[in-house]
């Protein structure tokens, strides 16, 4: 007898599931790569992570998989789009047409490089060395060429990789949203530096006990909902987010006793990455509609709880007291006026994670504009410290005084992840929406996070973005959510509005 439909859709879910599973393996190894595996470790993990790298891809274009999604695609489950059947069919065709572009040795390859650079990046960063990781960093760019010759792509071969990270966008386009905040930012910049107004940011670089933090850090976690009986926070060279599976989700920071805004806004961020990946529904664990939509998305959610809520006066009213209490030392005769305009200081600074958000965006523009030029060769390899430098000069008047504050300051490029920086932009844009929206429909959000109120808005975020999974697209979600497509308006205005005030211009 043939198999029902409804068969066979079980079956294309269990083979779903079971992908994810051994998915999952590879990032609680790469989690553990990033925290507790000892240096010698290395070559080992390369090997583990290029076999399950090419396990995966083996089971993304399996012929059953094509099979299925064939007659599926043909069936009644696709009748209504936004169901749960026909998401999961869409996305996945997605994912298996694109897997079956890519030649398998060529996915263990960029596993195995990117897995060996890690550790090479690290040590070329301690020492600010960067032909240390140069030959690390010659593989990973003529491997993501050829990743993106094998991919295909419309008019520029960087599109390929983006759409790893952001279905559907484009550098064209993103080019088109990106440039009006450009200028307005600016022209915001150049305004709040010639302001009088002075931030008193040296209370952040008081002494503040490294336990002290920890333990302040995972307080106002909790508070914010951040499940630690789902999760845990841990201490990395460079703070991440990794969402295990339901149940297992790991964030870290990294400490430093002579500030405090490192840690803290670092674990507010990755929070953030936290509560949205808790907030998948674990009903549909394995397919597209329990999964992040995309990365955009998903960095809305660190850098509105980073930045909107975690840099709001409201959030400190309620938090500062409690600040005081656990840095009695640093805090005792600081205003809370003064406290909040230190958190929200804006000057040109060297590192990307460490910057206002003023000039955030400015740092992202950076690595676009340089990440296009080497996928198409324009940019070579060893020419990225100069031209970065040269770069960022233009940009911010500044010029890093060593590659370590420079060009080897970001993990992403170690790790293959060429197409993954403008998603942060994208993260802020949306974010910006988001809060704005959230605030119509939540009514005096402001005076819920001054009593410490996070509950609403996070079950507004579960119900209306982390539950929807992959049902659209991150700009087709940003309309939905706000009313709005994405544009540069609503974030362009935070930043005018808050800052302005902030230094009077």
């Amino acid at each position: 007898m043939p198999a029902s439909t409804q068969q066979l859709y079980e079956r294309f879910v269990g083979l779903l599931r079971e992908t994810e599973l051994l998915d999952s393996c590879s990032s609680l190894l790469g989690w553990d790569q990033e925290t507790y595996m000892p240096e010698r470790g290395a070559d080992h993990r390369a090997e583990q992570l290029a076999l399950l790298a090419g396990m995966v891809h083996a089971k993304r274009t399996d012929p059953e998989i094509k099979g299925l999604l064939g007659e599926l695609e043909q069936s009644k489950l696709m009748a209504d789009p936004q169901s749960a059947a026909a998401v999961n069919v869409r996305e996945t065709r997605r994912v298996c047409d694109r897997a079956s572009r890519v030649p398998p040795k060529l996915v263990e390859e960029i596993a195995r490089t990117t897995s060996l650079a890690r550790g090479h990046w690290v040590e070329a960063r301690k020492k600010g060395d960067f032909s240390r990781f140069l030959p690390w960093l010659e593989k990973i760019v003529s491997l993501k060429q050829q990743e993106a010759e094998a991919l295909g792509y419309g008019d520029h071969p960087y599109d390929a990789l983006l759409d790893d990270y952001e279905p559907g966008a484009t550098s064209a386009g993103l080019g088109k949203l990106f440039e009006p905040l450009r200028s307005a930012l600016a022209d915001l910049l150049q305004r709040i530096v010639n302001s009088p107004t002075q931030a008193p940011v040296e209370v952040l670089t008081r002494r503040y006990p490294v336990s002290d933090q920890e333990a302040f850090g995972r307080m106002a976690a909790q508070a914010i909902h951040f499940d630690f009986h789902g999760g845990r926070l841990d201490v990395t060279t460079h703070p991440f987010c990794t969402g295990i599976g339901p149940g297992d989700t790991r964030i870290t920071t990294r400490y430093d006793e002579h500030d405090l805004g490192n840690s803290f806004f670092s674990i507010l961020h990755e929070c953030g990455h936290g509560i949205y990946d808790q907030g998948l529904d674990p009903q549909h664990y394995g397919t597209p509609l329990g999964k992040a939509v995309s990365l955009g998305i998903h960095e809305s959610q660190s850098r509105l709880w980073e930045n909107y809520v975690g840099r709001s006066r409201p959030f400190w009213e309620h938090f500062f007291p409690q600040a005081q209490a656990a840095f009695p030392d640093a805090l005792s005769d600081v205003a809370l006026d003064d406290f909040h305009r230190a958190v929200n200081d804006v000057r040109p600074s060297f590192i990307r994670t460490e910057s206002d958000e003023v000039t955030y965006n400015l740092h992202i523009f950076l690595r676009f504009e340089l990440e296009r030029a080497l996928i198409v060769g324009d940019l070579k390899p060893a020419d990225v410290p100069g031209v970065w430098n040269e770069t960022f000069e233009r940009d911010f008047g500044l010029r890093p005084p060593d590659d370590r504050r420079g060009c080897l300051q970001d993990i992403h490029w170690s790790g293959g992840g060429i197409g993954y920086f403008p998603t942060y932009t994208l993260g802020n844009l949306y974010g910006a929406q988001f809060f704005a929206r959230a605030r119509v429909e939540l009514g005096d959000l402001d005076a819920q996070l001054a009593r410490g109120e996070f509950a609403p808005l996070k079950s507004w975020l579960n119900e209306k973005i982390h539950r929807q999974g992959q049902r659209w697209r991150g700009a087709e979600l940003v309309a939905v959510v706000t009313g709005k497509p994405p544009s540069h308006e609503a974030l362009a205005g935070y930043l005018e509005n808050k800052y302005g005030e902030l230094y009077g211009v």
